[in-house]
């Protein structure tokens, strides 16, 4: 029993590692606006799909090497998936910024229905997956069972942190960070003291669809494959 709840410890972790810079993502954009995005989850979803089409065509053109692999994984997939979020305030947030506070929830839903129904159309409805890039575990044996950490799972949680920190750093100690604070702490007053929340605004969403997207390919790195 202590081996299983050790390994299910383990696993829990790792997802919710990714659960976390999902939310972190999430709350980056409803702390500037106080607004729920509802295309969060279909930004996330898109950008494991973005994951799995840069790992093909990287092995398409012969790259074979991790680090080359995850790294150009990780530029692809954050700049577009950043290009993804910045539309998605300009269409749908930004034209309704003095309207009710009704009309930009819906034309979020808008943006997440649209999301779903271009990803299914684009990728079809099934499974796709990717082969196993890192292979190789530690495996403990703890006398009443063993716990398998595997070097996937090691990558994910370091890369997850490590996200988290630099999102932490980025925010307390860079002019973006005290931008981004003093918008949501007052608006107005930002923008009475020269700071452009409108580029703020959109600076959030780019930061947390990058998020997103680190999840995305941490995701599909965990699984190999994933349903639509």
């Amino acid at each position: 029993m202590d081996g299983i709840f050790l390994q299910q410890l383990v696993n829990g972790l790792t997802l919710g590692s990714v659960y976390g810079l999902i939310a972190i993502g999430y709350t980056m954009v409803y702390g500037i606006i106080g607004m729920i995005n509802f295309a969060h989850g279909e930004v996330y979803m898109i950008s494991a799909y973005l994951a799995a089409i840069s790992l093909a065509l990287l092995a398409y053109f012969g790259i074979e090497s991790f680090p080359l692999l995850i790294l150009g994984t990780l530029i692809f997939t954050v700049v577009v998936t950043g290009v993804y979020g910045w539309v998605i305030e300009r269409v749908a947030y930004k034209p309704l910024r003095n309207s009710t506070r009704l009309a930009p929830l819906i034309s979020a839903i808008g943006i997440s229905l649209i999301l779903q129904n271009y990803a299914q159309i684009a990728q079809g409805a099934k499974q796709q997956g990717i082969p196993t890039l890192l292979a190789g575990a530690w495996r403990v044996d703890i006398g009443t069972g063993f716990v398998q950490l595997t070097y996937t799972k090691v990558f994910i949680l370091v890369a997850a942190f490590a996200g988290m920190a630099l999102l932490t750093y980025i925010i307390k100690y860079t002019k973006l960070g005290r931008m981004c604070r003093a918008t949501q702490q007052d608006r107005k007053m930002a923008s009475i003291l020269g700071i452009n929340t409108d580029r703020v605004t959109s600076y959030v969403f780019v930061i947390g669809a990058a998020m997103a997207a680190l999840a995305g390919v941490l995701i599909t790195l965990n699984y190999g494959t994933f349903d639509f």
